[in-house]
């Protein structure tokens, strides 16, 4: 057991926005003071996002970090993330317009619930979760009145009800997010953000092509492996 009180939870998927969460959570608490958590959900990626999210919590030093696995989202369905019958769909120019195949049913409401939990546990008072609203797929988890109601079922359903959501980036564009991570020296280098792809990240994709162009136009190089250099030329 660690010792000493963890003082926030920080949901840390793997991939960008969660690392920079990650960053300002250390940066606001301290990393012995940090815990993380990770989910696996039976997503395509998730042997990548578990690695990618090991790396983090060791770059940051964050010892204290929890890895569980939630199996019913597989047994659902009804996403292309975790139904192999559903294909991943190239990024078109409406990103966000509508809500895309991608998107897993109610999945952010599982991972609070989680880290609502463990921040009991802790005696933690602040959960860190990179939900972006701008510039993002358009997921309905990722609204700021979600996080706002969720916070109202924290207070009335927790012991001291004094456990708060917080969503520092979710009014940020995404090159925003990308300038911000540098100036933190957040490591990008170890994230992963591709919806289907392991080896190396496709560049097609939302995620992808979200990041993208987030890292061109905060005129940054991402440090990602892209399939094809071309295809990532195209968002550059």
């Amino acid at each position: 057991m660690l010792k000493g009180q963890a003082q926030v939870v920080v949901a840390l998927s793997g991939g960008m926005d969660s690392a920079v969460c990650a960053v300002l959570a250390v940066r606001d608490f301290g990393a012995a003071a940090t815990a993380a958590l990770h989910v696996n959900y039976g997503q395509r990626t998730e042997a990548r996002e578990q690695q990618a999210f090991q790396a983090i919590c060791d770059r940051l030093e964050i010892q204290r970090h929890l890895i569980f696995r939630t199996p019913f989202f597989r047994a659902i369905g009804g996403s292309a993330l975790t139904d192999e019958r559903i294909t991943v769909p190239d990024a078109g120019p409406g990103i966000g317009a509508h809500i895309p195949v991608t998107y897993v049913p109610f999945r952010n409401a599982h991972f609070l619930s989680a880290a609502v939990s463990w921040a009991e546990v802790l005696g933690a008072e602040r959960i860190y979760i990179g939900a972006v609203q701008q510039d993002s797929s358009g997921y309905p988890d990722c609204r700021p009145e979600y996080y706002e109601a969720f916070n109202e079922v924290i207070r009335r359903g927790t012991r001291e009800g004094t456990i708060r959501i917080e969503t520092p980036l979710i009014a940020m564009r995404k090159f925003e997010i990308v300038r911000l991570g540098l100036e933190l020296g957040a490591p990008f280098d170890l994230t992963w953000s591709c919806y289907s792809r392991e080896d190396q990240a496709c560049g097609t994709c939302d995620s992808c092509a979200l990041r993208l162009r987030a890292f061109a136009a905060a005129g940054a190089r991402d440090p990602l492996p892209y399939l094809s250099p071309a295809v990532a030329q195209e968002h550059s």
